[in-house]
């Protein structure tokens, strides 16, 4: 189970880890500044926990169906070829959630975003996305105030 402690070493305790997109008691959705992949989104657990396994049933169930909307809206808003959904922790111990919109057209599709690109893209990614990055975030801002709302 986790409690509410944060490592002031820990990045992601420190600071936001990206664009503020929408923010409940146990964690944050940021938009990561990744402009390959423009539609890269970070669920981060506010408590400083390295493991999914740290967290008690309720709160894997919380993370889980947040982690599930964000994908959701990706796929409704961009229509991609594929989401990625990942949880490293490798470089930064703090539980948190990689949800990127991945096309066929993205610079290192099929490959890993951390892999070797396969294309060098002409117009920037943003530019490719059905709709402004703004509306984007704000679409993820309403299906999570939703989710919460449910919840409780």
């Amino acid at each position: 189970m986790s409690t509410a402690i944060s490592q002031p070493q820990c990045p992601l305790c420190r600071e936001a880890g990206g664009l503020p997109v929408f923010e409940a008691p146990q964690w944050r959705l940021i938009r990561a500044h990744e402009p390959s992949f423009p539609a890269f989104y970070r669920l981060i657990w506010q408590d400083h926990v390295a493991e999914f396994s740290d967290l008690d049933a309720s709160q894997r169930q919380a993370c889980m169906e947040a982690v599930c909307a964000v994908e959701q809206v990706l796929r409704e808003a961009l229509q991609p070829t594929k989401i990625n959904v990942a949880s490293l922790g490798n470089v930064v111990p703090h539980l948190h959630w990689h949800v990127i919109a991945r096309f066929d057209w993205d610079s290192h599709f099929p490959n890993p975003v951390w892999g070797a690109a396969v294309r060098e893209l002409i117009e920037p990614a943003e530019q490719r996305l059905p709709l402004p990055l703004q509306e984007l975030d704000q679409r993820m801002s309403q299906r999570l105030q939703r989710l919460l709302a449910c919840a409780q």
